[in-house]
């Protein structure tokens, strides 16, 4: 193992905290983030089905472009 590892661990770890306390302060100015158009939902009397699509690539984008600036600068 090499000292770059424990690095990026403790700054991944970092993150996830930043994020907890985001959704957990925030979580009502967030409703909408499930909710996007594109996000495919299916609700039938026993049966549900939710595939955030339009989420799931908003964040890809979001987290590709952090991954990038990270590049950039470091």
């Amino acid at each position: 193992m090499n000292n770059n590892l424990g690095k990026y661990l403790i700054i991944i770890g970092g993150l996830i905290i930043l994020v907890g306390i985001l959704i957990y302060f925030f979580h009502d100015k967030l409703q909408w983030l499930g909710n996007l158009p594109g996000d495919i939902r299916i609700e039938r009397e026993n049966f549900r089905f939710y595939f955030p699509l339009t989420t799931m690539l908003l964040a890809s984008l979001v987290i590709s472009i952090l991954i990038r600036l990270y590049r950039y600068f470091f």
